[in-house]
């Protein structure tokens, strides 16, 4: 090939690459039969608009009907130095959506007889202060415990005891995790806590022997066929890895680079894919996973000690919502350059899932906007107080 024919291939290629960062041409994925035209060319529209209002480089969209795919589709770039295009087998982090999986681990115990919900996690964790003595395990499942945010930006800073760029043990985690005082007592009210997971990943290794992320794949991942979920990890060659960015005044910045613990932990450090999320949706309707009962209880708003639902309507890794007279369970995070959310509108047997790779991007608003896109019946309303808010909690 000539030099001249050269520079203009890679003249094109840039600009192609630079308009599918704007959200304004190719985007690769596959459709189902239940999907209308209309409603994929609306999708598209939106999800175009919203990367240029966003200044977000990727999106990945999962359109799910009983765990079947409707949509599975990319848009945008994975990664904007490579000028990379995002398909459906891209691979971008989960942030909080992950605390679903810990969850889930967490009731497999509980069903096998290993765990009990009432249990104290002083049984767990022996050495813990007297103030853990009344903390159950469903205190943390259900972010009552009174235990106190580890990533808030006083405790993570460079000379905080959880810097996110310096690397720690389990043990020293937990250590300055015990050192925390309690912001109430436990089960006296609700805050979304990442601590309360962190523990979680913890706990399964207490009572398996196996990391958490381990026991995840054996009991969940593998059985299920999500061959490509798995813990983040930065030294492993992970195919298909998506870029993480953050906009750092306007300007479009690499995520910040975190330690390899904070990207192990239980409250949500995992590679997915809307491919994978198909399978995992898919079995959230049975009940080879879980009992139906398990199921039903994780769906459930915690209970405080008063007797009141948590005023998030927070189960067990879930958030249980009502839109435009729909039930809703689902869940957001934002870490490390990405965000995800998972939406599922469990009485009309329909899941959108979105994940994006720019740190501030509104995944669960994109969300909600495309299950009205797929079903009008699913449009959230102009006062949808009850979806407002959501994620002030889904920070990690």
């Amino acid at each position: 090939m000539s030099s001249t024919r050269t520079r203009a291939t890679l003249i094109l290629w840039a600009v192609a690459a630079w308009m599918n960062l704007l959200g304004l041409t190719h985007a690769w994925g596959a459709t189902g039969d239940s999907l209308p035209k209309d409603s994929l060319h609306k999708i598209d529209a939106y999800v175009a608009a919203q990367m240029r209002a966003q200044r977000i480089p990727g999106v990945q969209v999962g359109i799910y009907r009983q765990g079947r795919i409707v949509l599975a589709k990319g848009y945008g770039l994975a990664n904007v130095e490579l000028g990379v295009p995002v398909r459906p087998q891209m691979m971008f982090q989960s942030g909080s959506v992950g605390k679903q999986f810990t969850a889930t681990g967490v009731m497999l115990l509980v069903e096998a007889g290993r765990v009990k919900l009432e249990d104290s996690i002083t049984q767990y964790f022996p050495g813990s202060p007297p103030s853990w003595q009344p903390i159950k395990v469903k205190h943390l499942l259900g972010q009552t415990s009174g235990l106190g945010q580890y990533a808030n930006h006083e405790r993570t800073q460079p000379f905080g005891p959880f810097n996110l760029q310096r690397q720690v043990t389990e043990d020293e985690a937990l250590a300055r995790i015990q050192s925390m005082r309690l912001d109430f007592r436990p089960g006296e009210r609700w805050l979304y806590c990442d601590t309360n997971y962190v523990l979680l990943g913890m706990l399964i290794r207490k009572v398996t022997g196996q990391f958490y992320g381990d026991f995840l794949a054996q009991r969940i991942f593998k059985p299920l066929g999500m061959s490509a979920t798995g813990i983040i990890s930065d030294s492993a060659v992970v195919p298909n890895r998506v870029a993480g960015y953050r906009l750092e005044g306007g300007v479009l910045k690499n995520q910040d680079w975190i330690a390899p613990f904070y990207n192990s932990t239980g409250d949500g450090a995992l590679h997915v894919n809307v491919l994978d999320f198909a399978k995992w949706d898919a079995a959230l309707y049975g009940d080879t996973l879980l009992k139906k009962s398990s199921l039903e209880q994780m769906w459930t708003p915690i209970v405080l000690n008063d007797g009141t639902r948590n005023v998030a309507n927070y189960g067990f890794g879930w958030f249980i919502r009502t839109i435009s007279g729909h039930r809703v369970i689902e869940h957001g995070g934002g870490w490390q350059g990405f965000t995800a959310h998972i939406a599922r509108y469990v009485d009309d047997g329909i899941t959108v899932v979105v994940f994006s790779n720019l740190a501030s991007a509104g995944s669960s608003e994109m969300a909600h906007a495309i299950a009205g896109f797929y079903d009008a019946k699913l449009t959230p309303g102009p006062d949808a107080e009850e979806i407002k808010g959501l994620e002030d909690y889904d920070t990690v």
